[in-house]
């Protein structure tokens, strides 16, 4: 099944965190936070200006981005878990 965003909207592949600690210790799944880190899974349009003109999305597919950590609307797609995310609750692009 395939996703298309409307809007200023992006779908969001949320990161894995860290498995183990720096000092070789394993954290049990149960123990572990949800990241607010993600790869761009596909980006929508563009928000319309009131001139009706489309500015597009600062961010885009494959991005790696920081956001909110309680921004968004997660679904299941396919058996994977999902965010929908607003552009305004990107808070950054991670550049390696």
């Amino acid at each position: 099944m395939k996703i298309r965003p409307l809007h200023d909207r992006v779908v969001v592949r949320r990161v894995e965190g860290e498995q183990q600690t720096a000092s070789g210790l394993y954290i049990p799944d149960t123990a572990q936070e949800k990241q607010a880190r993600g790869e761009v899974v596909v980006a929508g349009p563009g928000r319309t200006n009131d001139k009706g003109d489309v500015r597009s999305l600062t961010v885009a597919d494959g991005d790696q981005i920081l956001f909110s950590k309680y921004s968004g609307t997660e679904i299941k797609l396919d058996g994977e878990e999902l965010i929908i995310l607003r552009e305004d609750d990107i808070l950054a692009v991670v550049e390696a």
